[in-house]
């Protein structure tokens, strides 16, 4: 599916679907009202006698219309005129694809840019549209062994834009996006910590920019690599920590951006093992990794202007006879002992010795990402990622781009009392406080280990997607929440 812009005037746009807004209380957006007026007075006939209310989701397909070329009208609702926020906007898109993607469509023609957002003015409309859209047509049904055919357009085009750098950039976030996606929705018996390696080696090789290393389990112990490490020692599978580094500043030598991805490919809980019943979902435990993955192809696609290193710590949790255990202290790579309190406590003990491994290339910030805490989830859900930080500057600045991206954020405190909850009697920290505050406590855990520069800690525990609601899928967030940071600096 290939998404473009279109400046055709709108009743002479071909396409075998052009689909239009319409408000509550019988008003017409700028697009409808045009084709009002080619259709001699069509939707405002359907408006006054009720077949569109047009509240979110409120649509009508009409399938052939004279007075246009569009073989197809789909009159989309999209609410209260003063009211249309950006997960409206995004949603009336969606629900125009759930009314039309089983039809065998080649080219739909959307005008929908030109609606205002009450909430969002900084947003890119073109981008949210586009991600939903995109979304909309998003199948994972691949290891089905029986597929249905897929009625995916092949032109997806908006009218009225006119910033073809914006498309591009939009273009290069969905490729991104679908990658995070992709390898959130991977079982664990096929996206493991060698399946990580392996994608990390390939888009090295499909891209200029990216160079790749993979550290393995013997040269992992020699560096003190410990705390990752004692993560997966009780699997099968061989744990990787991977480093991908996106050269795209003209300066080569312009301090990177840094990047940690918790890749815990399935997390049992180890000996401190969860409860059977949704374990399945923990194959999302590694949604971290697959938002800097997505971050490090959006970043290649687009020809970033910045350098970016990226750290993926990726192990398997599982219980055996070597496995970690509760009690047990750790050397992490920083020198800092930790005592083992509870084996699920683990995406941290592989992140910290990520945070402290990527201190050695001198990054201007490092913000490292994870689906760390449920109790990240019982305190915001699904809709706003965790944020916790050293550095208010760095928060606020990803907060603004949480915001403008529609891929929000809330800022969690990490004042000092809360670290004496992770004081151990027997080691420099323990790897767990407690209920009380967990999500915080875990950011305040990593905070040891992120004291050399200024540092962000995203929990997308709730927000990643799959974690506590399997059926939803990867979100592949906040990849556009890190994207629009990154293409925000100067």
């Amino acid at each position: 599916m290939k998404f473009s812009l279109t400046q055709t005037a709108l009743e002479q746009t071909k396409g075998d679907c052009l689909v239009v807004a319409v408000f509550e209380d019988k008003e017409l957006s700028n697009a409808a009202a045009t084709i009002d007026k080619a259709t001699k007075g069509l939707i405002s006939r359907l408006l006054e006698r009720g077949d569109l209310p047009g509240k979110i989701g409120q649509n009508l397909l009409i399938p052939e219309v004279e007075g246009i070329d569009a073989e197809r009208l789909l009159l989309v609702g999209a609410g209260a005129k003063d009211k249309l926020t950006d997960l409206k906007f995004k949603g009336l898109h969606q629900k125009a694809i759930a009314s039309i993607k089983e039809l065998p469509l080649t080219r739909v023609v959307f005008d929908t840019l030109d609606l205002a957002l009450s909430n969002n003015p900084n947003a890119d409309k073109l981008s949210l549209a586009m991600q939903a859209v995109d979304a909309g047509y998003y199948r994972v049904d691949g290891l089905k062994s029986s597929k249905k055919a897929q009625l995916t357009p092949e032109v997806v085009e908006f009218v009225g834009g006119e910033n073809r750098s914006g498309l591009e950039q939009a273009t290069a976030l969905l490729a991104g996006m679908n990658l995070t996606r992709d390898l959130g929705n991977a079982p664990g018996n096929i996206c493991t910590p060698s399946y990580f390696a392996k994608t990390a080696l390939e888009l090295a090789s499909e891209y200029d920019s990216i160079k790749t290393q993979i550290i393995d389990e013997e040269e992992g112990r020699e560096l003190g690599f410990n705390a990752f490490l004692a993560v997966g020692q009780g699997s099968e599978e061989p744990s990787k920590f991977i480093i991908m580094q996106y050269q795209g500043a003209d300066d080569k030598e312009e301090a990177p951006i840094g990047l940690v991805g918790k890749g815990i490919s399935f997390d049992s809980g180890g000996v401190s093992i969860k409860p059977s019943e949704g374990m399945e979902g923990m194959k999302y435990d590694m949604c971290g990794a697959a938002s800097v993955f997505g971050v490090i192809k959006a970043a290649a696609e687009m020809g970033l202007k910045k350098n970016i290193v990226a750290i993926v710590v990726s192990a398997e949790n599982m219980p055996d006879g070597k496995a970690l255990k509760p009690g047990d202290i750790l050397t992490s790579y920083s020198g800092l002992t930790i005592e083992v309190i509870n084996t699920d406590a683990e995406g941290r003990l592989a992140l910290c010795d990520g945070l402290g491994y990527i201190g050695k290339f001198n990054p201007k910030v490092v913000i490292d990402m994870a689906t760390l805490t449920g109790a990240c989830v019982v305190a915001l859900g699904e809709h706003n990622t965790g944020l916790m930080s050293n550095d208010d500057e760095l928060a606020q600045t990803l907060l603004q781009a949480g915001k403008d991206a529609a891929d929000k954020a809330w800022q969690l405190p990490l004042d000092e009392e809360y670290q004496e909850q992770i004081d151990s009697p027997f080691a420099d920290i323990a790897n767990t406080g407690g209920k009380p505050a967990g999500s915080i406590t875990a950011g305040c855990f990593l905070s040891r280990f992120a004291k050399e520069y200024a540092w962000a800690h995203l929990d997308i525990a709730g927000s990643a997607g799959g974690v506590f609601d399997k059926k939803k899928g990867a979100t592949a967030r906040p990849v556009p929440l890190l994207m629009r940071y990154l293409t925000s600096l100067k």
